[in-house]
């Protein structure tokens, strides 16, 4: 399989589970009773963590699964089990169900959740905030500016990609609904390789997805990841324990939360922890497209925990102004997140330098 194509369904962007999120809200307590009905014996004081990738994804969210491979969690003394699931319902129905301690989510189900009244979730740090995604461009636009009237890749209309990039464009003066001609390609994979095949101008995708491109003649990185989160900085996924998890196996959380700390702390000052792991977990890509993704997280990584308010709060306000909250009112960011185990790992490791600052 080409590497542009496991990206697109190993690396969830989000354009799927935004289509899904008002689908799955009604038949959430169905898959719970399923989960619950198949589960078998729970192991002793496991703590399960759910994870929407079925091996380790080529992005800094990877770490959690490097963790367990590397012994970070050993050391930290809390016994990890992982629980591969496909999309953020799935993880919600299992970790509902008590399959599982903890599970990385997409922000946006977590508050449709909390919106809906469903209040029992917290999110207590985030691996991967944002999204890798980068704009880019045939080489004669040579700025944002030189896309009006050019065509632009996208998802669907109201898609993730669609709307970051929107937020991103508004920042430098264009109106992309107004002065794109917009053409609806599906999975960044297929709009990526209608940009190499010069069937449009200009798309947003991952930077999994640009590395993996086997040709890239004529073609440049228009907004490099950085700048695009600088101008969108909206949180994806987060890691959401139950309030019952935090009340009787807090020690365990912060533990957890300690071991992902460490290891982006340890990656962001040598990468090459991060290639070596990954070549031995994912065979199937080639070392020197693993060197390049681990340049190009420089600064990504969640050295703090990835758990700034600011930023949280910021991408409430975004996604409650969205099509699909239309319904809904926001919530304080107290009813869905909860800083202290965060702020008690950082608290005894210290703050690391970095653009990932635990802002209160």
């Amino acid at each position: 399989m080409a590497g542009a194509e496991l990206e697109c369904r190993l690396i969830k962007t989000g354009e799927e589970e935004k289509q899904m999120t008002n689908r799955w809200i009604g038949p959430l307590a169905a898959a719970a009773a399923l989960w619950s009905a198949m589960a078998a014996a729970q192991e002793g004081d496991a703590f399960r963590l759910i994870v929407t990738d079925l091996e380790a994804p080529l992005v800094p969210n990877s770490v959690m699964e490097l963790a367990l491979n590397l012994g970070y969690y050993e050391r930290e003394g809390v016994n990890v089990e992982l629980v591969r699931v496909q999309q953020t319902p799935s993880a919600l129905a299992a970790l509902t169900a008590g399959e599982g301690e903890m599970a990385n989510i997409s922000v946006d189900a977590l508050l449709q959740m909390s919106a809906r009244g469903n209040g029992d979730l917290r999110a207590v740090v985030s691996p991967n905030k944002s999204l890798p995604f980068l704009i880019a461009a045939k080489e004669d636009i040579a700025s944002t500016a030189d896309l009006e009237g050019r065509s632009f890749g996208i998802g669907r209309i109201g898609s993730l990609d669609h709307s970051l990039s929107s937020l991103v464009l508004s920042g430098d003066g264009l109106v992309m609904d107004d002065q794109l001609e917009l053409v609806g390609l599906g999975q960044p994979a297929a709009r990526a390789q209608a940009l190499a095949a010069g069937q449009i101008d200009a798309t947003t995708m991952s930077i999994g997805v640009w590395t993996s491109l086997p040709d890239k003649t004529g073609l440049h990185i228009l907004v490099p990841q950085d700048a695009y989160y600088e101008a969108a900085p909206v949180v994806s996924k987060v890691n959401v324990v139950t309030t019952d998890t935090l009340e009787n196996r807090r020690e365990d959380v912060e533990a957890v939360i300690a071991a992902i700390i460490q290891i982006s702390r340890d990656v962001a000052e040598d990468p090459s922890i991060w290639v070596d792991a990954m070549a031995e977990a994912r065979p199937d890509v080639d070392r020197a497209t693993l060197e390049e993704l681990a340049e190009s997280f420089e600064g990504s990584w969640s050295v703090n925990g990835g758990m700034s308010a600011s930023e949280l709060q910021y991408t409430a306000e975004w996604l409650f102004e969205s099509e699909d909250f239309a319904d809904l009112s926001e919530v304080e960011l107290s009813t869905w997140t909860d800083f202290g185990p965060v702020d008690a790992v950082l608290e005894q490791r210290g703050i690391a330098e970095g653009s990932d600052q635990p802002a209160r």
